[in-house]
């Protein structure tokens, strides 16, 4: 079965569900970084906050571009200086109705920017900020699994939902983090050669489970492996998935933008726009 080819790019809609549109990269040329994801048929991104400042530069983006919408968090990276006033100030931007989630959130133990406890605590409490505001979480899990896993099922529920951002487990812990009921995102990772963990789950999951990302600027897929990424390129992540389920490329991008489109309710916020 041929899956990686489709008659016309207006066929596929795509939405990428994650990507920092307000970091340096794309600065220079974003007006055309965009042109080019609608040209691929992602017409829709969302862009993602890590600390205050980006979170409200992620605003600044989302009311400036209709295609965009924008989440709020604090990464695990900068957990040991985040203060009560940094949590306050991100919930009072969470009340624009462009922000769709509140992530990324969660933890990293590869670079230890922030000690393990830290990233803990301050992961816990925007748990609990999520689920007052009724927001969509976007965990990162980097070399966290067991602990991240234990945090979420200790507290849930999450009535909003979720989604595992860049999802680099296994296909046991895609699982699990099924049973949450959360989501799982697929980035350009999956097109690698050596990723065949990843490409196991892109394989195996469900459908109606799967998310796509760039998580641009960086991880872009092949052939643009190295290079700066950009929402235009989420195409090939979609091909590589449906190459992987032996399924056209086209089913791929309805299932992931419906998916997408009901986890931020991106259906409600045009609605509210």
């Amino acid at each position: 079965m041929k899956t990686n080819s489709y008659k016309s790019r207006d066929q596929l809609q795509l939405i990428d569900s994650h990507c920092h549109l307000d970091m340096e990269q794309y600065k220079r040329d974003l007006d055309e970084v965009l042109a080019r994801a609608r040209s691929e048929g992602v017409n829709t991104v969302v862009t993602i906050g890590i600390d205050y400042l980006s979170s409200q530069a992620a605003l600044e983006l989302a009311d400036r571009y209709p295609a965009v919408h924008a989440t709020v968090g604090i990464h695990p990276h900068d957990a040991e200086s985040a203060s009560d006033q940094d949590l306050h100030a991100l919930a009072e931007l969470a009340s624009s109705p462009k922000i769709v989630a509140w992530g990324e959130i969660g933890l990293d133990y590869a670079k230890k920017y922030s000690p393990a406890e830290s990233q803990r605590q301050v992961f816990a409490r925007q748990l609990a900020l999520a689920r007052d505001l009724n927001l969509p979480v976007i965990i990162h899990d980097r070399d966290a699994h067991r602990d991240t896993l234990e945090i979420l099922k200790r507290h849930g529920p999450y009535p909003a939902g979720g989604v595992m951002h860049c999802f680099s487990g296994d296909i046991a812990l895609a699982r699990e983090i099924r049973e949450l009921g959360f989501f799982l995102s697929i980035p350009g990772i999956v097109t690698f050669k050596n990723a065949r963990q990843l490409q196991q789950v892109a394989a195996e999951i469900p459908l109606e489970a799967m998310l796509l990302e760039t998580d641009g600027p960086f991880l872009a897929p092949v052939p643009y492996r190295g290079k700066r990424n950009e929402p235009a390129f989420l195409v090939h992540t979609a091909r590589k998935v449906a190459e992987l389920r032996e399924i056209p490329v086209e089913e791929v991008a309805r299932a992931t933008t419906a998916n997408t489109r009901r986890l931020f309710r991106l259906a409600e916020v045009c609605n509210e726009r």
